[in-house]
């Protein structure tokens, strides 16, 4: 039986009103060039035996010239296009159980389904502990990706949020939801679950559950956990350097965790659970979540 190690991830809560999400980029009009029909009084189309036109062969670049912009694509990371996040469909094992997915389309069961799962969480939910051991004892290949390591990746001029809540600590915040994103999607193209942890507020969706699914895609599973207070403020106490929080803070952001009761997403109580029994729990909520995935 393992208990909780108490070194989880340290999340202070933001001040203010969440940031306004960014205006959508204007959608690419139907101009000529963009695969509509030709425009009114352009040539009639060749017969099918005409030649064709003489190909355009563009010229190399005059020796100084700066080098010609790449063409706009999706959603890339470097050079490598990766596909839209969602559990990936791993040719199951002999004897494997398969089950019928919606439409009739057969898919693995959730023990043997590459997936990306979101643990939320206030401090001293044990999301980093319970994180590690799922990762550890999943029947594929699974990652775990820690918000705050990737956040600590910053050595010099790292913007600790116990040092005050400003634009640079918010910045840091994003970019290391985006890099965890990348990251996620990274494994899921080549097969690989990953387990994120973050804390989440219910009450900003913009930076927090909205970020997450703009970075990883629609196919994460949020999973919530979420213990008593007690719990949270005993095994805060056991903690050690930046990442213990006061008392009152712990209070605050507990309370606000509160606010996922009634969104829809699995919540796990662990206040009387150990690592290995909320393992399980969290392989059910993942079953489910395949089976029948929650709006949110």
């Amino acid at each position: 039986m393992q208990h909780y190690a108490g070194q989880g991830a340290h999340h202070p809560v933001p001040p203010g009103h969440p940031p306004q999400p960014a205006r959508p980029p204007a959608e690419r009009g139907g101009g000529p060039g963009w695969g509509g029909p030709p425009a009114p009084g352009g040539p009639p189309p060749q017969p099918p035996h005409a030649v064709p036109p003489p190909q355009h062969h563009p010229q190399p670049p005059a020796p100084g010239a700066p080098p010609a912009a790449p063409p706009a694509s999706g959603e890339a990371t470097g050079q490598v296009r990766l596909p839209p996040a969602g559990p990936v469909r791993t040719p199951p094992r002999p004897g494997e159980p398969v089950h019928a997915a919606a439409g009739g389309t057969a898919a693995p069961d959730a023990a043997h389904a590459a997936v990306a799962v979101l643990l939320i969480g206030p401090a001293g939910a044990g999301k980093t502990t319970v994180a590690r051991y799922w990762a550890d004892h999943r029947r594929v290949p699974t990652a775990h990706i820690s918000l705050d390591d990737v956040r600590e990746w910053v050595r010099s001029g790292f913007a600790d949020p116990q040092q005050g809540w400003h634009d640079g600590s918010e910045a840091q915040y994003r970019l290391a939801r985006r890099t965890c994103g990348f990251a996620a999607r990274n494994f899921l193209a080549n097969g690989i679950s990953c387990v994120l942890d973050d804390a989440v507020f219910p009450d900003w969706p913009v930076v927090g559950l909205g970020g997450w699914k703009r970075h990883v895609g629609p196919g994460l599973i949020p999973v919530v956990l979420l213990p008593g207070l007690d719990v949270v403020l005993e095994r805060n106490a056991e903690r050690r350097g930046n990442r213990r929080l006061t008392d009152e803070e712990v209070a605050r952001i507990h309370g606000r965790m509160a606010g996922w009761y009634g969104s829809g997403l699995p919540i796990i109580d662990n206040s009387r659970q150990d690592v290995e029994s909320t393992a399980r729990l969290l392989d059910d909520a993942v079953a489910r979540s395949l089976a029948s995935p929650p709006s949110w």
